[in-house]
């Protein structure tokens, strides 16, 4: 049967509230129908319920996307009309002592379907279905109020991102800053030429990189890390009500709660994990540190600053690998790197990517079919450049996933692929840094994550029920390939004369992948421990701070001046879905470093453990726990050894 796709349509913001109203009484009115079966069956009874999430998410994901990709006032509003509505309809289902029952009715006869019951009876548990009446309402409160506070928290950062302008106008200020990216920034003030830097993330890590003035780093650093100050009172708000929700489901506290729905096993298991992790890195971490401010040192600086580490690590990148990122630049036109990539992806996994013309938000978006056999079964979309109604950072967002409804028909899957790189503007093109590149592979790991699955089962099908701690799996497993010479051949070329990117200077990435790696590492477990931490009592807002510079003074070998807030951007955990849950970072990592050693060796793809990856991983979605379908894989569990490998850093003991 051929697969149909639901073409992306530009929401009518004003009525789109009460059209989602009208959804969501539909939908309850639907299942109220369900349950008045006289028999409850898996496949007249669970596939009609999972298809009206479906029908939701065509409806919403639209409006949500948009709100940030495209931000304006009238998504903003639309938003936050819907969001209540969202919040009660999720809630008064979760809480349905029926449903709940019913489904313990249920008998599933594979292991997705058995699957798709466990999560869900577990997830009715979570929910508070066997509460009293008075705790369930205030349940219903708290998640309206989160979800509330979560817009806001993503939307104050936005807006603080965007009100901020650095205008530099002594050409000095700009020595040494790559000419793309001086293009990029160059405008008009008063009649005279000058240089607007801003915090998203292209513009302001090229002047934190390459800029000279040190008083100005410092300026631009200070807005970047103070920004969003409303923050403050919405992290306490938050925190108050997740260790609210926890205690109401009989958790100690929030970190329990989030454990519940992960591989990891216990709180200890998580704070020993990221604990041998920063012993194993700091050892490296302070010759690292050591190295940077001595290069630092030989041009004045007695004490090394936090704005002054990604300046003086460049400097020592170049001194030590005799590499500048802003070399490769020229090799990583955007669309060259795009097209190598899918090049990349159709190779390992045997598909191909048609290009569509569909209707899309910006006119910088592309969109593709991805096909095997020739037939479209999934659909991209890949919105890539910087813009300032664009919140910054990068992600996936799925739409339309792959099941198989009641009637027995195939739905397919489609997903968006979100960056922020340098946008390209008056002829010249985006150029992007070897970090993009990687971060590029990365979101696509996540999108055929998605888009590959071959589940019948919606509610277990692409990244759908796969524990969160396993699901930055293929992210990383994809992006190692970004380091690797002979994936590089495939589309590193200069944009201007074409030439492939030089053999040395493939060698200068390969070597440059863990340059400063120990630092990475070390950051990378602050901000887990800090999220981890922060969730296992409650903390009030001078706490929070306290908690952090507890953090910094054992693992942050430059401490951050005292002005610095990280916390009030910390979306992540405050705007996303990483509550105490950030350490899947790492957590994955175990499971992709494997999973890369035995898939590229000697400088090749091992074929038979790349068809393996993707029929047991990316095909399976949650059909069954990660760590199941990872030793029906490879025959065992992955090796904890592997990550430090990956890094070169020494033994976990």
């Amino acid at each position: 049967m051929k697969e149909r796709f639901v073409n992306f349509q530009i929401p009518d913001f004003d009525t789109f509230a009460k059209r989602l109203e009208e959804l969501l009484k539909k939908s309850e009115k639907d299942i109220e129908n369900l349950l008045k079966k006289d028999e409850i069956e898996y496949d007249s009874f669970v596939r009609p319920y999972m298809e009206s999430f479906e029908k939701l998410d065509l409806f919403f994901t639209p409006l949500s996307h948009l709100n940030s990709v495209e931000n304006s006032k009238e998504t903003q509003k639309a938003y936050e009309e819907s969001l209540p509505l969202l919040s009660h309809y999720h809630t008064r289902l979760s809480q349905n002592r029926d449903l709940f029952e019913a489904f313990k009715k249920v008998k599933a006869d594979d292991r997705a379907k058995q699957e798709v019951v466990r999560q869900e009876l577990r997830d009715f548990k979570l929910s508070g279905v066997d509460l009293p009446e008075d705790k369930k309402k205030r349940l219903e409160e708290i998640n309206l109020k989160l979800s509330e506070l979560n817009n806001s928290f993503s939307q104050n950062l936005l807006n603080a991102t965007n009100a901020y302008e650095l205008i530099v106008e002594d050409p000095k200020d700009v020595e040494g800053i790559p000419q793309s990216d001086l293009e990029l920034a160059k405008t008009e003030k008063d009649g005279k030429s000058v240089w607007r830097f801003t915090l998203q993330a292209p513009s302001y890590m090229a002047y934190m990189t390459y800029g000279p003035n040190r008083d100005l780093r410092e300026e631009l650093y200070r807005a970047y890390v103070t920004r969003a100050p409303d923050n403050e009172k919405i992290i306490e708000e938050i925190l108050a009500l997740r260790d609210e929700k926890a205690k109401i489901l009989g958790f100690d506290h929030y970190s329990e709660l989030s454990l519940a729905t992960k591989m990891a096993p216990s709180d200890e298991a998580v704070i020993n994990f990221l604990n041998e992790l920063a012993d194993a890195s700091m050892p490296f971490a302070k010759d690292e540190i050591k190295r940077v401010a001595e290069v630092a040192k030989e041009e004045g600086i007695d004490r090394l600053e936090s704005y002054d580490i990604a300046y003086y690590s460049e400097k020592l990148k170049k001194r030590e690998l005799d590499f500048d990122d802003e070399e490769t630049r020229p090799y990583f036109e955007q669309n060259r790197v795009l097209n190598g990539l899918l090049e990349l992806v159709s190779d390992l996994f045997d598909v191909s990517f048609i290009p569509v013309e569909v209707t899309v938000w910006n006119d910088k978006v592309k969109v593709f079919d991805i096909a095997e056999n020739g037939e479209p079964f999934a659909r991209i979309y890949f919105d890539l450049e910087a813009r300032s109604s664009k919140r910054g950072g990068a992600w996936m967002n799925d739409w339309q996933t792959h099941h198989e409804d009641e009637s027995g028909k195939v739905h397919p899957a489609s997903a968006f692929v979100v960056c922020n790189f340098p946008p390209s503007k008056d002829g010249v093109p985006s150029l992007l840094r070897h970090d993009d590149v990687v971060t590029l592979f990365h979101e696509m790991g996540h999108a055929i994550h998605h888009l590959f699955s071959r589940v019948k089962e919606r509610f277990v099908s692409g990244i759908h029920g796969v524990e969160w701690d396993a699901v930055e799996f293929p992210s990383q497993f994809l992006e190692n390939f970004a380091y690797e010479k002979s994936i590089l051949r495939r589309f590193a070329y200069h944009y201007e004369t074409g030439e492939p990117l030089p053999e040395t200077l493939a060698d200068k990435i390969r070597k440059s992948k863990n340059f400063l790696a120990a630092l990475g590492m070390l950051r990378q477990i602050e901000f887990a421990l800090f999220d981890f931490m922060l969730h296992q009592k409650l903390y009030g807002a001078d706490e929070v701070q306290k908690l952090l510079d507890s953090l910094r003074e054992r693992l942050s070998l430059v401490k951050p001046p005292s002005y610095n807030r990280f916390q009030w951007g910390f979306t992540h955990i405050f705007a996303g879905g990483y509550a105490a849950g950030y350490y899947s970072y790492k957590w994955a990592e175990v499971l992709s470093a494997d999973a890369y050693f035995e898939c590229y060796k000697e400088e090749r793809i091992v074929e038979e453990k790349i068809k393996g990856y993707k029929s047991h991983i990316l095909q399976r979605g949650a059909s069954e726990p990660m760590q199941m379908l990872y030793r029906e894989w490879l025959g065992r569990d992955p090796d904890p050894k592997a990550l430090v490998k990956l890094y070169d850093l020494v033994k976990i003991s």
